[in-house]
């Protein structure tokens, strides 16, 4: 769309000029001076999705050469491997542990990286049945800690967050650092701990930071909280619009050839001709980042370190990592029991008063233990 101007002036000569800087167009008519504005287009044409890596991120992945390595030099590297992360490696914990705060309402957490098994089916005590979704925390450690003075000078902060955030990295699935790349092995010195395959970041209070090579596991939550989970879809790839959008597609009779799963008209006629923008058409589908909000832990599992939310909607294909954190619902926050009860920053060893029972349950979810039915006596 243009918009124009027209402006009365006493020009007599007929010329044409523009503006490069302006993008203006001025053109002198005998009697008058139009003023015409051209308008570009903001967005690219198409979404073009990134393929590589952010430029302030270290390469992660090396070529690793083990070919002239037999069995013996292969379990002599291991050791090696094992002796410099386990016994020579300075442990960020030798200085005893961070100052411990109390949980408020405005408290921020750390998450933890679990990897997704699959659905079960469950029942309520009523008998009603409900399906929960299984992942696992395997073997997550705190990396690092960016407090918020530093991480407000970070690409990744927002300026309505201020400095109330910090970040937290935490890291999953220790492997063999002959996988990676030096720099990326760096990353896990100051922790203390192998190099993780799997790295995150949550956004936490200065009051709620754990301190780095601290382990995670699932009692870092209980029982009936509400987290929230985020994940990637799952790719489809380039699909068209009948499985992308659920489109009816064209008729398959009367003479219709090769048009079935078509869209149709793209656009009318008129002053409103065209393509307008947001039109559903074919292309790539799936690959998201998505989060469901507020899903409940019905079920805890403390010898295999298994979560159990309530639902099917994790985003996520089997098998792939999700970030589980508190929920930041207002409706499904923490009382003021709750929040007496809260692990801060995070569960350790040394708070366990008693063994924990392997099996956790929420109270109005059925355990296997229990009779499924009871029977009375008659009083005859």
């Amino acid at each position: 769309m243009a918009s124009k101007a027209a402006v009365t002036a006493p020009l007599r000569p007929l010329c044409n000029f523009m503006f490069s800087n302006t993008n203006v167009t001025v053109t002198l008519a005998p009697s008058s001076v139009c003023f015409q504005q051209k308008r570009y287009r903001r967005f690219p044409k198409y979404v073009v999705r990134p393929t590589t890596r952010k430029p302030w991120h270290v390469r992660k992945w090396t070529e690793k050469k083990d070919e002239y390595l037999d069995a013996s030099n292969e379990q002599f590297i291991k050791e090696v491997i094992i002796d410099k992360y386990a016994k020579v490696a300075p442990s960020p914990l030798k200085d005893g542990p961070w100052e411990r705060n109390p949980y408020l309402r405005e408290t921020r957490r750390t998450g933890v990286l679990a990897l997704k098994l699959g659905s079960l089916l469950h029942w309520k005590k009523d008998g009603t049945p409900f399906y929960v979704t299984v992942l696992q925390v395997l073997d997550n450690h705190v990396i690092n800690y960016v407090p918020p003075e530093l991480y407000a000078t970070y690409p990744s902060h927002r300026p309505h967050q201020g400095l109330r955030f910090g970040m937290q990295v935490v890291g999953s699935l220790s492997c063999d650092p002959r996988q990676f790349s030096k720099p990326y092995n760096n990353l896990f010195m100051k922790a203390g701990v192998p190099p993780k395959r799997w790295l995150t970041r949550f956004l936490v209070t200065p009051d709620a930071a754990v301190q780095p090579g601290t382990a995670l596991d699932v009692n870092h939550f209980k029982v009936g909280d509400y987290v929230d989970t985020q994940g990637r879809t799952r790719d489809y790839g380039f699909q068209g619009v009948i499985k992308r959008w659920g489109m009816k597609g064209m008729p398959k009779s009367h003479g219709t050839t090769k048009s079935e799963r078509k869209m149709g008209a793209t656009g009318g006629g008129g002053d409103k001709d065209g393509i307008w923008k947001g039109k559903h058409m074919p292309g790539m589908m799936g690959n998201y980042l998505r989060t469901m909000y507020g899903l409940k832990i019905c079920r805890i599992n403390t010898r295999y370190n298994l979560l159990y939310l309530a639902g099917v909607g994790v985003p996520g294909l089997p098998h792939t990592f999700i970030r589980v954190s508190d929920t930041v619902l207002p409706r499904r926050q923490r009382n003021e029991e709750q929040m007496a009860e809260v692990a801060m920053p995070t569960w350790f060893p040394e708070d366990a008063e008693e063994s924990l029972p392997e099996e956790m349950f929420a109270d109005d979810v059925f355990q296997f233990t229990e009779p499924s039915l009871q029977l009375e006596a008659e009083e005859s």
